[in-house]
């Protein structure tokens, strides 16, 4: 093949899936597919979402590969220790998504809180003053106390817009942090006790799977609000569901999932104090255009001899 070869294995916007073509040849195919078999022996990069997994496997097959990009946050689905053994530079959009994901992360919270049904017809006195005086939310935004897990970028960002709205709000994290934006630092268990919501932002570490376990769910108020759109895997799915049983007036609000998409099988499915979404907290147009862009810096690396 003439050109340095890069293969996209997801779907990108078209601006940068453009301004990548006019620099170096583009080919556009999943692992596995006829396209992608011919291609990856010659391809001097990948460039991936969240389904492409790039392992040892993988990059055994790429013996041209120098750069891996991922358009996205995470790193969870690259083996970077096999890159590093390769000299594979890996690059990512680390700050792409997190007004998308923050922003979710309230749309859920105020669908449930304040719901909101239009008016579709006219309507008498007696219907007008009964959904004015009878369908009001019980609670406030500012009355609540919010708890999360995982005071990262998207974590803090979520952190400063509940104290906007006057909420109190708690946090835990393993690391030292310097700017808390009026946010208060607790122990886990405490944060998950006191907490009336819970937003979940922890990383794709291999230690954080199935962090919310049975014993670690049983630290939450039984009218918790749980709400995830970090990874699937830090959820066991059939302890929150044994919990979710336990606990009627709790409610859990789930974007991300351990298998995706998901099957009959999965143990939320059906629950009524449960809701699940399409990995989708970071679907935006600017948030995809964003971590499009991860190709710049592919090229970036391309381009240096």
């Amino acid at each position: 093949m003439s050109g340095r070869v890069v293969i996209v294995t997801e779907p990108l916007p078209d601006e940068p899936m453009q301004w990548l073509a006019e620099r170096c040849r583009v080919i556009r195919a999943g692992v596995g597919e006829p396209e992608f078999e011919r291609a990856i022996v010659h391809a001097e990069a990948l460039v991936v979402r969240t389904y492409t997994r790039v392992d040892e496997t993988l990059l055994a097959r790429a013996p041209n590969v120098r750069v891996v990009g991922r358009a996205g946050v995470g790193l969870d689905n690259i083996d970077q220790t096999a890159c590093q053994k390769r000299s594979i530079a890996v690059v990512h959009t680390p700050d792409a998504n997190t007004s998308a994901v923050a922003e979710y992360v309230f749309a859920l919270i105020f669908r449930r809180l304040r719901p909101v049904e239009p008016l579709e017809c006219p309507i008498d006195l007696a219907e007008w003053e009964a959904r004015r005086t009878t369908r009001g939310a019980p609670r406030e935004f500012n009355e609540l106390t919010l708890g999360i897990i995982g005071f990262g970028r998207i974590g803090s960002r979520v952190g400063r817009i509940a104290r906007a709205f006057g909420a109190r709000v708690l946090y835990n994290d393993i690391r030292s942090i310097e700017q808390e934006f009026g946010c208060g630092r607790a122990d886990l268990d405490e944060v998950l006790a006191r907490a009336d919501v819970v937003s979940v932002h922890v990383d794709g570490r291999s230690s954080n799977r199935h962090f919310f376990n049975a014993s670690r769910l049983a630290h939450l108020r039984g009218d918790a609000w749980f709400v995830n759109t970090s990874r699937g895997f830090v959820v066991d799915e059939r302890a929150l569901a044994a919990w979710l049983g336990d606990h009627p007036a709790a409610f859990a609000m789930l974007d991300v999932h351990e298998t995706e998409p998901i099957d009959a099988q999965h143990p939320l499915l059906g629950l009524a104090n449960a809701e699940l979404y399409p990995h989708a907290a970071a679907a935006t147009r600017s948030a995809r255009l964003r971590m499009g862009w991860v190709v710049k810096q592919v090229w970036s690396v391309l381009a240096s001899e």
